[in-house]
């Protein structure tokens, strides 16, 4: 599966040749270089492996800087690795948005924006006490009950409840290329997609 790996921008909107109005996300992609394709003989099993933006050298180890400059590229701080790539690339290819097609599908990957401990009302969308009557005095966002009593004594694993929410991996597929914008390294891609302004995505045919 043919991939790469890029940066959120942000939120905009297009309007189709029908004239909706489309939001979508903007997507800094690439342009990535190759810095190693693994083969079944010298690792097992087969793989390419990109890496995108700069980094400083005095920033990154010796054995990762030793790395990059046998791929003949400067440090890079996102390296992922794609398999079953669909065409054959070359130790310090660049791959760039050019990949992509108007109108194609994608799947996009990322971290979801870490909300850090939420109550049940935040995590699991309960709704509380509403409509509260009947001296129902500060349960709006309670839980509520959690279980039985004497048996099994205990609250069973998996329970609904508070806790530390966001900061996942999470997987959008599907999502349609809108349009790209190769001169400056641009996919528009509909809808939104998880993960802060500025956050890596990896961005799959």
């Amino acid at each position: 599966m043919q991939g790469i790996i890029g940066k959120k921008v942000g939120m905009t909107s297009v309007f189709s040749a029908e004239g909706k109005n489309i939001p979508c996300t903007v997507i800094e992609a690439g342009p990535c270089v190759v810095t190693q394709v693994k083969t079944v003989e010298s690792d097992g099993y087969e793989a390419v492996q990109i890496a995108y933006d700069e980094k400083k050298e005095k920033r990154t180890s010796k054995a990762m800087v030793e790395h990059f400059k046998k791929a003949g590229t400067t440090p890079k701080r996102k390296v992922v690795e794609f398999r079953d790539f669909g065409k054959d690339v070359k130790v310090g290819e660049n791959i760039t948005v050019d990949i992509f097609i108007d109108g194609e599908w994608c799947d996009v990957t990322g971290t979801s924006k870490g909300k850090g401990f939420q109550g049940v009302v935040k995590r699991h969308n309960f709704a509380g006490v509403n409509d509260a009557t009947h001296g129902q005095h500060n349960r709006l966002r309670a839980p509520g009950s959690l279980g039985a009593s004497s048996d099994p004594s205990r609250v069973f694993k998996g329970m609904r409840m508070g806790g530390r929410t966001g900061g996942d991996r999470v997987k959008m597929i599907s999502l349609k290329v809108l349009k790209t914008i190769p001169e400056s390294n641009l996919l528009l891609v509909k809808g939104s997609v998880p993960g802060a302004k500025g956050s890596y995505l990896i961005i799959e045919k």
